[in-house]
């Protein structure tokens, strides 16, 4: 793996991600970097990390930005709901959002992206703002598609 010579910018997040975890099949590894990347590229951030299923239950895995939750109950809150249905979630307003974790009181706006690999949940991405109506229809496209390039350097080679 080769670190970026330039800042990420989110034009060029999906083909830094591809460079970094091309060949790098250990999870952790490339969630802390996709963590990192994703903290870099995308403005008016203040947390990006990813949420690993362990025991029945989100636990907290690679991130950049403010100490966070460290158990997240599948159901509860952004990251459980996404967790329970497998369905990425936008939220313009954590504050409407019925049973919201607040792990920071700075967070306005959040999106959270299922890691689904074949049939099976391994966690979920959780990018939050401090700022309402962040995240757009491109941010959501964008995202899920660094969970995929993630998914693929995870899957057994052929």
């Amino acid at each position: 793996m080769t670190a970026p010579d330039r800042r990420v910018t989110p034009d060029t997040l999906p083909e830094t991600v591809s460079a970094v975890v091309a060949g790098e099949g250990d999870m952790i590894a490339n969630m802390a970097n996709i963590a990192a990347l994703i903290f870099e590229a995308l403005p008016d951030l203040n947390w990006a990390g990813f949420y690993l299923v362990k025991d029945g239950q989100l636990v907290l895995g690679p991130f950049q930005g403010r100490v966070a939750c460290t158990r997240i109950p599948f159901g509860k809150g952004v990251c459980g709901t996404v967790a329970r249905d497998r369905q990425t979630v936008v939220v313009p307003d954590v504050h409407a959002f019925p049973g919201h974790i607040a792990c920071d009181a700075a967070s306005a706006s959040e999106i959270v992206v299922p890691v689904v690999m074949g049939n099976e949940l391994l966690g979920v991405l959780d990018i939050d703002s401090p700022r309402r109506d962040r995240f757009t229809d491109r941010d959501r496209a964008l995202l899920e598609a660094v969970v995929a390039q993630l998914v693929q350097a995870l899957s057994p080679r052929q």
